[in-house]
Order: structure tokens, then sequence, then C-alpha cells
């Protein structure tokens, strides 16, 4: 078990990263100077990269052996893409794939 000391330690820790990781970006790049051209690149593919790693992450331990292995996988895939396509949502398409995922998991196969 931790002492008191130990947690006021860790909350103290968590609590600095969390405010530099917030204020660091404002504080380095000024707003009255143009934001540096591989920050921008870096903004336009890191988040495409991340969801890609996501996505190989989630899928990494699908079997192909049996249906129950990749079909529930396959269609809430499928779902996501068509209501990606269709509302252009991102938090849509994340919440009702995980909703349908999970429905086929726990209640069809």
């Amino acid at each position: 078990m931790m002492s008191l000391t130990q947690q006021i330690i860790i909350i103290a820790s968590i609590v600095i990263g969390t405010l530099l990781t917030r204020f660091l970006p404002f504080m380095i790049f000024k707003s009255n100077k143009p934001t540096p051209k591989y920050i921008k690149y870096l903004g336009y593919v890191l988040p495409p990269a991340v969801f890609g790693l996501l996505v190989v992450y989630s899928l990494k331990d699908v079997t192909l052996t049996s249906l129950e292995g990749f079909l529930p996988e396959l269609l809430a895939i499928g779902l996501i893409i068509v209501l990606h396509y269709w509302r252009r949502s991102m938090l849509l398409s994340i919440a009702g794939g995980t909703v349908f995922y999970m429905f086929l998991v726990q209640g069809v196969f």
C-alpha cells in the first residue's frame, strides 16, 4: 500500500504532466508567428496514422478459421464505413460500430 506522500507525489506528477502537454504548445508556438510547416504536416498525417494503428491493433487477434472469429468484426467495420460515408461523423461511426459489435458478440455470436 502506498503512503500518503507517495500518493501526493503521483497525483502531482500527473497534474504537472497534464498541464505541460496542454500549455507547452502555446508557449512554444506563439500566436503572432506562423506555425512551422513540419507541425502542420504532423497535424495532417498523425490522426489517420493513429486510427490506422488502432484498427490494426483491434484486428490483430481475429481468427479466420471460424465464422465466429471474424464475422462480427467484418460486419462492424462495414457498418462503420457506411455510417461514416453517410454522416461524415467520426463520433457516430465509432459509437455505432462499437455498439453494433458488442450487440453481435454478446447476443448473436
